[in-house]
């Protein structure tokens, strides 16, 4: 039966098309709202959040340079300094993200099939850095420093410099976050801009409370090699899996 055709009166005369009319209503699309939805296009799935999201975590706790330089201001110059290089490093990964985000959209617009070669050679680099971390380990650097007393701009800026001069983020970067996205999806810049953001606002709480309790974690990391050891491993086995779950599906 065709609703907006059906007309039936009642008794007060009222005509049931008022119903049809307002079902019709009901069943058009409302503009305001495909606005709304079309404006969250740049958020990922949420298995890949939640994946990315892993990675984030493993990634921080790995140990390198970032995470040396954190706690070493902290034991040398107390929590204000080492929370003063974390905002710096934080400064500095900001603007490896954001260039590594705006270079991968503006290769993805020249050139799916170039996107999608550097996604595979992303991969190989995935798979490198997971043998190194097995084969070499961690590179935590933790020397024994006196307290000196560093303005806190002063360790900022050095946060900002070690980051920003250290080639292996921005290539892990170029590398890291077109994982996560398909060449193929109309959204992929918006959402290489949005891993890149999410990141540093994912790991900079971490490093907060890493930076709160630097003493338990040095004495951790110095008293039990095994726990460094494993996370190498966790490092080595998360990322060898996204390296070859992209090789696979490359292959097809």
């Amino acid at each position: 039966m065709n609703v907006a055709g059906f007309k039936k009166w009642g008794k007060n005369g009222i005509s049931t098309s008022c119903f049809s009319l307002a079902v019709n209503k009901r069943l058009r699309h409302d503009p305001a709202a495909d606005s709304e939805v079309k404006s969250m296009d740049f958020l990922p799935s949420l298995n890949v959040l939640l994946t990315y999201s892993l990675a984030c975590f493993v990634l921080f706790i790995t140990p390198g340079p970032d995470m040396s330089l954190f706690l070493a201001k902290t034991m040398s110059g107390g929590r204000k300094a080492g929370l003063a290089s974390m905002l710096g490093a934080m400064a500095g990964c900001c603007v490896h993200t954001l260039l590594a985000a705006l270079g991968l959209s503006a290769l993805l617009a020249a050139s799916v099939t170039a996107f999608t070669i550097l996604k595979i050679v992303g991969a190989l680099y995935l798979l490198w850095m997971a043998f190194d971390a097995v084969r070499n380990g961690s590179a935590l650097s933790l020397k024994e420093e006196g307290r000196v007393q560093v303005s806190f701009w002063k360790t900022f800026f050095m946060g900002v410099g070690i980051n920003l001069t250290n080639p292996k983020i921005v290539l892990f970067f170029v590398t890291f976050l077109p994982q996560f996205v398909d060449a193929a999806d109309p959204h992929a810049a918006d959402k290489l801009l949005f891993l890149g953001l999410y990141f540093i606002a994912f790991t900079g709480p971490l490093g907060a409370i890493m930076i709160l309790g630097a003493e338990k974690v040095i004495a951790l990391l110095r008293n039990h090699p095994k726990v460094m050891r494993g996370i190498d491993y966790s490092f080595a086995g998360l990322f060898s899996a996204f390296a070859l779950k992209i090789l696979t599906a490359s292959a097809r």
